[in-house]
């Protein structure tokens, strides 16, 4: 996740003293509001909990008043502190860590802890309604969604929480799988647009993992409704006679082996983002991004108007980072010259790519979805990790001391969704992306220092990119 604290903000004590609070955001939205004496509580929290030589270095205190400069220079060294322990596995999956965080959020928000219903969508549309806790985290809500719809314990791991946008043509753009340092309730309400949804979405990559789903009867229906929702929204494409037999078989009510032949279709368990901006092959090329099959497949408009395809494998991708830069928007409707306008937040995923033997190159994918790409990157490289360890990621979701899932008292059963609509023909054919995944000269990302950049200790490091050998290249 990209931690920033972009600004401070001087506020007025209990006694009337002015004290400097810190916006902390996450993705570009406030989450919470902090002064520094609460972000020191935490550091010597997870000091005494891990060790100073694990944890990293926090920004002194001082004796005098700090001069706007100085207020300026911590800010920067907590916001690189906030991102240096986000990005540490055992710090930032910390419950020290994660629960200050959902406490902050939810004083700022300033949303009292009680029982409300929250609506939760499946990717058929339905929805299911939850009895929560304002206060409750993505665990939580989590496990009422998998209560409510009666799915069994071992297999609540395999779906997650993702927070999406609803689109004018009634599809979904997603902006974020929702995470333990936050609460679904506050994180959705606190937006203050009713376009902002909770969805329900198999958090897996792997196709052989539909196993394991497909042995219960919720798991099933959940998977079947998933698939047929990416298959009318074009993420998986189908053919004619592919529609035929497709159609077919949900006449029969044979979900099992629609899925079955589903897994055999291009970009079946793909998730496909809005289109944006890239500089590959070259700069300003427009793409649609998919990511899938532990791969980014990009398809390019090129500036001749040819549509090309290519794919990114994420084993060949030896780190990545997310930046984001502030520019300002001039108002539209004022006249000439009567203000700056508005702050608008560019957001920027670039991965370092080996696209031969002896070249990393990066490429450059300029996106409001760039955070959720790097989640997909990041949940890519974590299943490979297990895979390769020889685990798996077959096992009972995790419990508190407080025991098992809570189950509802009202079941609601997964809707069967309608039949196919006959297959769109307009969709454009694609070229393969040929020799210029090796060819093409790529322009690096500027290592500026500006505020809007993120420090070196922003990189995501791919552990899974150490075992490529030649046969892979």
């Amino acid at each position: 996740m990209h931690f920033s604290i972009p600004e401070t903000e001087p506020r007025a004590g209990d006694g009337g003293a002015a004290y400097v609070a810190y916006n902390i955001h996450v993705n570009g939205v406030l989450h919470c509001r902090v002064r520094y004496s609460q972000l020191l509580g935490l550091h010597e929290q997870l000091r005494k909990e891990y060790g100073a030589n694990v944890v990293p270095a926090f920004p002194p205190k001082k004796i005098f008043t700090l001069t706007p400069a100085e207020v300026e220079q911590r800010r920067e060294q907590l916001e690189k502190y906030m991102q240096a322990v986000r990005q540490d596995p055992l710090l930032g999956g910390s419950e020290i860590f994660n629960s200050f965080l959902r406490k902050a959020q939810q004083e700022t928000q300033q949303i009292p802890t009680e029982e409300v219903q929250l609506q939760v969508l499946l990717s058929n549309g339905q929805k299911v309604e939850v009895s929560i806790l304002t206060s409750d985290q993505t665990e939580d809500v989590l496990e009422a969604t998998a209560s409510k719809l009666d799915l069994p314990d071992d297999l609540v791991g395999y779906f997650s929480l993702f927070l999406v946008r609803e689109t004018k043509d009634g599809g979904f753009s997603f902006v974020r799988k929702l995470q333990e340092f936050e609460l679904p309730y506050v994180s959705v309400t606190s937006l203050h647009n009713p376009e902002y949804r909770i969805i329900l979405r198999k958090s897996y990559w792997d196709s052989a993992y539909d196993d394991d789903v497909m042995e219960h009867r919720v798991g099933l229906n959940l998977l079947y409704a998933q698939t047929v929702s990416d298959i009318e929204r074009g993420w998986i494409l189908v053919n004619k006679e592919q529609h035929r037999q497709l159609k077919s078989l949900q006449e029969k009510v044979s979900k099992k082996e629609f899925i079955r032949l589903a897994q055999t279709l291009k970009y079946y368990g793909y998730l496909k983002f809005d289109p944006c901006v890239t500089d590959f092959p070259e700069r300003g090329c427009h793409v649609v991004v998919s990511a899938g099959n532990n791969e980014l497949n990009f398809q390019v408009r090129l500036p001749s108007e040819q549509i090309k395809e290519g794919s990114f494998k994420v084993t060949r991708m030896r780190c990545w980072r997310v930046t984001s830069s502030s520019s300002q928007v001039p108002t539209t409707n004022g006249p000439a010259g009567s203000g700056p306008g508005k702050a608008e937040v560019k957001l920027e995923l670039a991965f370092e790519y080996l696209m031969s033997k002896d070249r990393l190159q990066w490429v450059t994918i300029t996106s409001p979805q760039a955070i959720m790409l790097s989640i997909c990157l990041q949940s890519m490289v974590d299943e490979l990790m297990v895979k390769k360890s020889g685990g798996s990621i077959r096992k009972m979701f995790r419990r508190r001391a407080s025991g098992g899932l809570r189950r509802s008292d009202s079941q609601q059963a997964v809707k069967s969704p309608p039949l196919l609509d006959s297959p769109d023909g307009s969709r454009e054919p694609i070229a393969k992306l040929s020799s210029k995944l090796s060819s093409v000269s790529l322009r690096g990302i500027s290592h500026s220092s500006s505020a809007g950049d993120v420090g070196s200790n922003d990189f995501h490091g791919n552990y899974a990119f150490e075992g490529i050998g030649d046969e892979d290249l």
